[in-house]
């Protein structure tokens, strides 16, 4: 009866001893498990490894993104959060469009649609027609002005008013203009100029300078471009008649800097927006060979001024990123009749801004500028972005 007893306390306490060691191997599984729970270091490790979309970050193309990004990004910070998922009109955010050149726009260059934008920039200042002539018996050069063809645009109205300034370098004190033709692109001038009393040997010393320019009743005169031939070079028993090709002024007018634009059309909206991405190589304003620029954006309807906005100022840099955005409201039926204006100003604080360049974009534009104009008509919800060169 004894033994009987001692055994059930025996089995009690080994019921009892399990029991505890049970319940304390329990708590000591939540405990961990709960641990678990809380760090979740293994859950990122696994997560790393196994989830799709993080494996692309480690390859060369991303890698080259991040890159791209840091170096356009420049001083300014991005505002919207990585991946963060296009809008509502189809677009990427600013953000992402100026930090890296792909996705959902499209860069085109004046020349090339496979150039990648960052050679220096050819622009088309159309061309000259003119003749010479020399007359031995009366000592006495000829020049006559044609025409001109496939000029740039100058003033927002989409054309120019160009006329033609004739000058025998060195020699720039004395100089013979043509007459003002008014709103073309394509003028005809026809003019004859003589030059009385130059001896040949005098005549074959001298350069003859023909500079185009625009002209402007309220302001300096616009240049658009200009043509050089050593007259030593020309054979001026007869007349020669030339078609040459406009360059840059060589007093430095035409070296201004370029300025990456994007433009986005949605018809459902009936809107553009003017994406001001960057400029390069901005010509110095300043007496410290800087500039403190700033962008200005100019909705023209016809010749009116619709709507004005602009961007912040950047100090005393040449290469500029502005990354900034500016919806305009265009309806469909005045496409025709729009204009953008973008002029890059430099901001001074004890006088009046300075103009560096000038950019017109419309269908009636300059060749560089219509491109643009036609492509972001092409590619509705699309950033189409461009270089293009400032004009005086």
């Amino acid at each position: 009866m004894y033994l009987n007893r001692e055994e059930d306390n025996s089995k009690g306490s080994v019921s009892l001893s399990v029991f505890l060691v049970s319940l304390a191997v329990t708590v000591c599984a939540v405990w961990l498990v709960a641990l678990c729970g809380v760090c979740g270091w293994c859950q990122r490790k696994l997560g790393k490894r196994n989830k799709p979309g993080v494996e692309t970050a480690d390859t060369p193309d991303s890698a080259r993104g991040r890159g791209e990004k840091k170096a356009i990004k420049g001083n300014k910070p991005a505002n919207s959060p990585k991946g963060q998922p296009p809008d509502a009109d189809g677009h990427s955010s600013v953000t992402d469009l100026a930090n890296s050149l792909t996705g959902d726009m499209v860069m085109l260059s004046p020349g090339s649609e496979d150039d990648d934008g960052e050679g220096p920039i050819s622009e088309k200042l159309g061309r000259i027609q003119f003749s010479i002539g020399y007359s031995f018996q009366n000592t006495t050069l000829t020049v006559k002005v044609l025409r001109g063809q496939d000029l740039p645009a100058k003033d927002f109205s989409g054309t120019s008013d160009p006329f033609v300034k004739i000058y025998l370098l060195p020699d720039k004190k004395h100089k013979l203009e043509t007459k003002v033709k008014r709103k073309n692109l394509n003028p005809h001038w026809n003019e004859t100029f003589l030059f009385e009393g130059f001896p040949y040997e005098k005549v074959r010393e001298r350069t003859l300078y023909l500079q185009v320019l625009d002209y402007d009743r309220f302001s300096r005169n616009d240049p658009i471009g200009e043509v050089s031939i050593p007259l030593n070079k020309v054979e001026l028993g007869q007349i020669k008649t030339f078609w040459k090709e406009l360059k840059p002024c060589s007093d430095g007018s035409g070296r201004r800097g370029d300025l990456l634009v994007s433009l986005c059309y949605n018809p459902t909206a009936n809107t553009i927006t003017v994406n001001i991405i960057k400029a390069r190589n901005l010509k110095a304003m300043d007496i410290g060979g800087t500039s403190d620029p700033y962008v200005k954006v100019w909705l023209m309807h016809k010749d009116k001024r619709v709507e004005k906005k602009k961007t912040v100022t950047m100090k005393r840099c040449l290469n500029p990123v502005f990354n900034e955005s500016f919806p305009f409201d265009v309806p469909a039926h005045v496409l025709r009749e729009t204009t953008i204006i973008i002029t890059v100003m430099d901001k001074d604080r004890l006088s009046r801004n300075d103009v560096i360049g000038k950019i017109y974009l419309s269908w009636k534009s300059g060749p560089a500028e219509v491109k643009h104009w036609k492509d972001m008509l092409a590619r509705p919800r699309t950033n189409v972005a461009q270089w293009h060169a400032l004009k005086a």
